[in-house]
This record gives structure tokens, sequence and C-alpha cells, in this order.
């Protein structure tokens, strides 16, 4: 069986792509601090900015192809830290690729989507290059450097990638799902549109790319998303509970007759910028909490100022329900 040394074996898609791979090939998972026990795989602890270190582990090792994903991919900690994050996204990453070239073997580089400024999209692999941050500036120089000295390496440039996530490391969607789970609402852009893929997906794709590319690749999903409309699929794929904030006349009664019946995940009282106090109502029964609400109001004689959820369509009908409240329909 043939062998495939993977950096970055500990991280999100590291860990992912070695069970992926386990089945067909002999996996060495290359982790600095924080080694994993995967089936199948063996774990290899190596610090890959020490050139010194390196050389003899693939001497040791002797793999037939190496997929490079090891990586300091915060853009924040790049900024913080520009000359640790330059010896582990330019450094190791070209030196791994000499070695390569050297042995003569599979070389696949984990770039991103970072390498461009989003300002001319769709791109292409044969588009200029513009980064606007530390990472994206590292990971494109990093491209140029690797093909200059091994021009047959495959450059796979990855998209915002979700899944199943190892202990200690995550996708955006780990601390997604928590807050929305905890209840809580979540500010998403809607004017940062991205192509997800799910880590299996992209994992798919390098070991692809391993057998059919030489130069640059783009892995993307098949679809163009905004983050915020990607939320709202995770919301209704999963779902996931609604955050709804109400300003009443008498919050701590709505939220009695809400739990009673049995209609919100939490109900909580908390103050507006204004001082007024909220009543913030987490709910996945979005259709008969909207059917009692006014029942409740006319009921109870309620007044109800202003109703606001992160959802499109049920923030709508709540227009429609103060304007029913207010007289004016």
């Amino acid at each position: 069986m043939a062998k495939l040394l993977v950096t970055g074996a500990s991280g999100f898609l590291g860990w992912n792509l070695c069970q992926l791979a386990a089945p067909d090939w002999e996996v060495y998972g290359v982790c600095r601090s924080h080694p994993l026990a995967i089936p199948k795989v063996k774990s290899v602890r190596a610090d890959l900015t020490d050139f010194q270190a390196v050389q003899p582990l693939l001497q040791s090792v002797k793999p037939d192809a190496v997929i490079h994903l090891a990586a300091e991919s915060s853009p924040n900690r790049c900024q913080q830290q520009p000359e640790l994050s330059h010896r582990i996204n330019v450094d190791a990453s070209v030196n791994l690729a000499r070695l390569c070239a050297d042995a003569r073997i599979p070389y696949v580089f984990a770039s991103s989507e970072q390498v461009f400024d989003g300002l001319n999209p769709p791109y292409k692999e044969t588009d200029s290059v513009s980064p606007i941050n530390l990472y994206g500036e590292q990971k494109a120089l990093a491209e140029e450097k690797i093909l200059d000295c091994y021009s047959s390496a495959a450059v796979c440039r990855l998209p915002l990638m979700f899944g199943a996530a190892p202990p200690g490391a995550s996708s955006f969607l780990q601390p997604f799902m928590q807050t929305l789970q905890e209840g809580r609402s979540l500010q998403l852009f809607v004017d940062e549109f991205r192509t997800p893929a799910s880590s299996t997906t992209v994992a798919k794709g390098l070991l692809l790319a391993l057998e059919k590319v030489q130069g640059i690749l783009h892995l993307g999903g098949r679809d163009r998303i905004s983050r915020y409309d990607f939320g709202q699929l995770m919301v209704e794929v999963f779902d996931l509970p609604v955050e709804v904030q109400i300003r009443c006349s008498d919050p701590q009664r709505l939220a009695a007759l809400i739990m009673e019946h049995g209609l919100a995940d939490s109900v909580s009282l908390g103050n507006s910028p204004s001082g007024d106090v909220l009543l913030r109502v987490a709910t996945r029964q979005t259709a008969e909490f909207t059917t009692r609400l006014p029942q409740w109001i006319a009921e109870h004689q309620l007044r109800v100022d202003e109703m606001t959820t992160a959802d499109d369509s049920l923030q709508t009908l709540f227009n429609s329900l103060m304007k029913i409240h207010r007289g004016e329909q």
C-alpha cells in the first residue's frame, strides 16, 4: 500500500482527510503539539518550521505522496505574529515542496480563496492574486515559490468549509451551531458571498489532485451563497431555534404564557440599549408561536412596541402583526 504523508493531521481538514484516505493509503499524520488517535493512521510529531527535522522525517517515512495542510489559518493571528506565521505558511510549505521535488513525488499544497480580494468574482485559476490581509499574502507568496521550485506540485485554493471536527479544532460551523443551540442571536454578513464545501468533498478533491493536477486548482462548492443565507439553511436543516425579541407592556406575563404552553427552548429577560425590558425567546415552534401570539395580545390587553428576529420570513409576518396591532390594517 502506498504511503501518504498528511501535515496538519490534528486540524479540521487534516483529521477528515486522514480518515477518508486510510482505506486506500498507509497514512502518516503529522502533528506538532496535539497528536490525535485516528484509526489506521500513524501519528507523527514534528515541527515543520524546523527544516533540519523535516528532511529526516521524509527520509524515514519515505512517502509516495504529501498533502500539506498545516498552516496558521487565522488572519488575526497572522497579523499579530507575522514572523511565526510566515515560517509555517511560507517557509515550511516551500521546504516541503523542494523535498518532494527532489524525491519526485506528488505534492499538494492547501492554499486559500483569500489570495483574492473578493471584488471581481467569480475567479479563475489564471486570475492575478489580490490579497487584502497578511494570511492571503503569505498563501499567495507560498504558491509562487512552490511552483517556482516544483512546477508539478498541485496548489489547491480551498473554500469556506464545514463538517465534523476533532477535539481542539473546528470549522466555522461549530461555534455557529453552539450559538444558535443556546438560543442566542448570530450576526452574519449578507454581502459576503462564498462557495462553501464540506470537509469530505474537499478531502476527496485533494486526493484526486494528487493524481490529476499540476499547477493551480480552485476547489469550491457548487453554490454561491452569503453567510447569512447559509446560516438560514443550517437553521432549517438542523431544526435550530430562532431567537425572537419582544418589547411589550408586560414581558413577564408574556414570558409566563409562552413557557406555560411549551413554545420555547428558552426564555429570558434583558434590557434594550434604551433601558426597556426585552423578552428574548428561542423557539423551534414558529408556526404555533405566531398563531398564539396575537391571541395572547388581545386576551391580556398587551401593548407590543416591537418584535424582531433574524429570520426574514418570520420578521415579515411580525411586521404585519404589528400593523394589525396598531390598527394600520
